[in-house]
Protein backbone atom coordinates (compact mmCIF):
# COMPACT_ATOMS: atom_id res chain seq x y z
CA UNK A 1 0.00 0.00 0.00
CA UNK A 2 3.15 2.26 0.82
CA UNK A 3 4.47 1.91 -2.90
CA UNK A 4 1.17 2.73 -4.11
CA UNK A 5 0.44 6.17 -2.45
CA UNK A 6 4.32 6.94 -2.77
CA UNK A 7 3.49 6.45 -6.83
CA UNK A 8 0.45 8.50 -6.35
CA UNK A 9 2.23 11.27 -4.79
CA UNK A 10 4.95 11.33 -7.68
CA UNK A 11 2.59 11.24 -10.31
CA UNK A 12 0.69 13.88 -9.11
CA UNK A 13 3.65 16.26 -8.12
CA UNK A 14 4.70 15.51 -11.70
CA UNK A 15 1.54 17.02 -13.01
CA UNK A 16 1.42 19.99 -10.97
CA UNK A 17 5.24 20.46 -10.91
CA UNK A 18 4.26 24.26 -12.14
CA UNK A 19 2.89 24.48 -8.88
CA UNK A 20 5.42 23.84 -6.97
CA UNK A 21 8.07 25.90 -9.13
CA UNK A 22 5.68 28.71 -8.51
CA UNK A 23 5.83 28.43 -4.88
CA UNK A 24 9.81 28.47 -5.14
CA UNK A 25 9.72 31.46 -7.40
CA UNK A 26 7.31 33.14 -4.86
CA UNK A 27 9.83 32.49 -1.78
CA UNK A 28 12.47 33.98 -4.27
CA UNK A 29 10.83 36.99 -4.80
CA UNK A 30 9.65 37.20 -0.84
CA UNK A 31 13.69 36.34 -0.04
CA UNK A 32 14.93 39.59 -2.06
CA UNK A 33 12.36 41.94 -0.34
CA UNK A 34 13.54 40.18 3.34
CA UNK A 35 17.17 40.69 2.31
CA UNK A 36 16.70 44.69 0.51
CA UNK A 37 13.74 46.26 2.67
CA UNK A 38 14.88 43.92 5.83
CA UNK A 39 13.21 46.74 8.44
CA UNK A 40 10.40 47.30 6.02
CA UNK A 41 9.83 43.78 5.34
CA UNK A 42 9.68 43.06 9.53
CA UNK A 43 7.57 46.04 10.73
CA UNK A 44 5.16 45.08 7.75
CA UNK A 45 4.45 41.60 8.79
CA UNK A 46 4.23 42.89 11.99
CA UNK A 47 0.82 45.53 11.08
CA UNK A 48 0.00 42.71 8.99
CA UNK A 49 -0.65 40.42 11.87
CA UNK A 50 -2.16 43.26 13.90
CA UNK A 51 -4.69 44.46 11.26
CA UNK A 52 -5.87 40.58 10.58
CA UNK A 53 -6.02 40.03 14.36
CA UNK A 54 -8.32 42.96 14.95
CA UNK A 55 -10.58 42.08 12.30
CA UNK A 56 -10.40 38.32 13.04
CA UNK A 57 -11.64 39.34 16.46
CA UNK A 58 -14.25 41.28 15.29
CA UNK A 59 -15.89 38.34 13.54
CA UNK A 60 -15.43 36.52 16.34
CA UNK A 61 -17.60 38.54 18.34
CA UNK A 62 -20.03 38.97 15.80
CA UNK A 63 -20.15 35.34 16.01
CA UNK A 64 -20.50 35.64 19.13
CA UNK A 65 -23.33 38.06 18.79
CA UNK A 66 -25.42 35.57 15.96
CA UNK A 67 -25.02 32.72 18.29
CA UNK A 68 -26.88 34.88 21.55
CA UNK A 69 -29.32 35.89 19.11
CA UNK A 70 -30.02 32.15 18.54
CA UNK A 71 -29.57 30.67 21.87
CA UNK A 72 -25.95 28.95 21.16
CA UNK A 73 -23.30 28.81 23.04
CA UNK A 74 -21.62 31.91 22.52
CA UNK A 75 -18.99 32.92 25.77
CA UNK A 76 -16.02 31.01 23.84
CA UNK A 77 -16.67 32.88 20.28
CA UNK A 78 -16.90 36.02 22.10
CA UNK A 79 -13.71 35.56 24.75
CA UNK A 80 -11.68 34.45 21.54
CA UNK A 81 -13.15 37.70 19.30
CA UNK A 82 -11.46 39.78 22.49
CA UNK A 83 -8.14 38.12 22.26
CA UNK A 84 -7.86 38.41 19.06
CA UNK A 85 -8.86 42.33 19.10
CA UNK A 86 -6.32 42.73 22.30
CA UNK A 87 -3.73 40.63 20.43
CA UNK A 88 -3.77 42.89 17.29
CA UNK A 89 -4.03 46.22 19.47
CA UNK A 90 -0.90 45.16 21.38
CA UNK A 91 1.09 44.28 18.30
CA UNK A 92 0.56 47.68 16.91
CA UNK A 93 1.28 49.06 20.39
CA UNK A 94 4.39 47.10 21.26
CA UNK A 95 5.83 46.19 17.08
CA UNK A 96 8.79 45.20 19.52
CA UNK A 97 7.52 42.59 21.31
CA UNK A 98 5.30 41.31 18.94
CA UNK A 99 8.72 40.66 16.45
CA UNK A 100 10.05 38.36 19.49
CA UNK A 101 6.52 36.51 19.33
CA UNK A 102 7.21 36.34 15.78
CA UNK A 103 10.73 34.68 15.56
CA UNK A 104 9.29 31.96 17.87
CA UNK A 105 6.04 31.13 15.64
CA UNK A 106 8.42 31.77 12.56
CA UNK A 107 11.24 29.15 14.41
CA UNK A 108 8.00 26.32 15.33
CA UNK A 109 6.64 26.55 11.64
CA UNK A 110 9.94 26.25 10.08
CA UNK A 111 10.72 23.03 12.26
CA UNK A 112 7.27 21.42 11.97
CA UNK A 113 7.16 22.04 8.09
CA UNK A 114 10.72 21.18 7.69
CA UNK A 115 10.10 17.87 9.47
CA UNK A 116 7.30 17.33 7.21
CA UNK A 117 8.96 17.78 4.08
CA UNK A 118 11.89 15.34 4.99
CA UNK A 119 9.23 12.80 5.71
CA UNK A 120 7.22 13.71 2.25
CA UNK A 121 11.01 13.34 0.80
CA UNK A 122 11.41 9.58 1.68
CA UNK A 123 8.26 8.88 -0.13
CA UNK A 124 9.42 10.35 -2.90
CA UNK A 125 11.35 8.48 -5.87
CA UNK A 126 14.58 9.48 -6.12
CA UNK A 127 14.16 10.43 -9.62
CA UNK A 128 11.44 12.96 -8.73
CA UNK A 129 13.65 15.07 -6.51
CA UNK A 130 13.87 13.19 -3.09
CA UNK A 131 16.96 14.83 -2.27
CA UNK A 132 16.21 18.50 -2.75
CA UNK A 133 12.95 18.21 -1.70
CA UNK A 134 15.02 16.53 1.88
CA UNK A 135 17.24 19.62 1.45
CA UNK A 136 14.60 22.52 1.65
CA UNK A 137 12.98 20.52 4.80
CA UNK A 138 16.74 20.51 6.22
CA UNK A 139 17.14 24.01 5.86
CA UNK A 140 13.68 24.65 7.21
CA UNK A 141 14.90 22.50 10.45
CA UNK A 142 18.05 24.49 10.43
CA UNK A 143 16.31 28.11 10.16
CA UNK A 144 14.21 27.12 13.00
CA UNK A 145 16.61 25.76 15.18
CA UNK A 146 18.59 29.21 15.15
CA UNK A 147 16.11 31.11 15.71
CA UNK A 148 15.04 29.28 18.51
CA UNK A 149 19.05 29.36 19.81
CA UNK A 150 19.11 33.29 19.58
CA UNK A 151 15.45 34.60 19.78
CA UNK A 152 16.33 38.41 20.88
CA UNK A 153 18.22 38.80 17.49
CA UNK A 154 17.39 42.51 15.84
CA UNK A 155 14.85 42.26 13.27
CA UNK A 156 17.17 43.35 10.95
CA UNK A 157 19.18 40.09 11.63
CA UNK A 158 15.82 37.97 11.27
CA UNK A 159 14.26 39.49 7.97
CA UNK A 160 18.15 38.73 6.58
CA UNK A 161 17.73 35.12 7.74
CA UNK A 162 14.19 34.72 6.59
CA UNK A 163 15.40 36.29 3.18
CA UNK A 164 17.95 33.52 3.21
CA UNK A 165 15.96 31.23 4.26
CA UNK A 166 13.07 31.88 1.30
CA UNK A 167 15.68 31.92 -1.24
CA UNK A 168 17.12 29.17 -0.45
CA UNK A 169 14.10 27.16 -0.10
CA UNK A 170 12.68 28.67 -3.26
CA UNK A 171 15.71 27.19 -5.12
CA UNK A 172 15.54 24.19 -3.70
CA UNK A 173 11.28 24.13 -4.51
CA UNK A 174 12.36 25.30 -8.33
CA UNK A 175 14.73 22.45 -8.87
CA UNK A 176 12.35 19.70 -7.73
CA UNK A 177 9.62 21.18 -9.76
CA UNK A 178 12.17 20.88 -12.80
CA UNK A 179 13.11 17.32 -11.90
CA UNK A 180 9.64 16.78 -11.61
CA UNK A 181 8.65 17.82 -14.83
CA UNK A 182 10.91 15.79 -16.34
CA UNK A 183 9.17 13.17 -14.96
CA UNK A 184 5.83 13.54 -16.35
CA UNK A 185 3.69 11.00 -17.71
Amino acid sequence: MGANLSGAMNAVLAKNWWAVALRGVLGILFGLIALFLPGATMLSLVFVFACYAVVDGVFGIVSAVRAAQKHERWSLLLLEGVVSIIAGVLAAVWPGLTVLWFVVMVAVWALITGVLMIGAAFRLHATHGRWWLGLGGLISVIYGVLLLVAPVIGALVLTWWLGAYAIAFGVSLIVVAFKLRSQRA
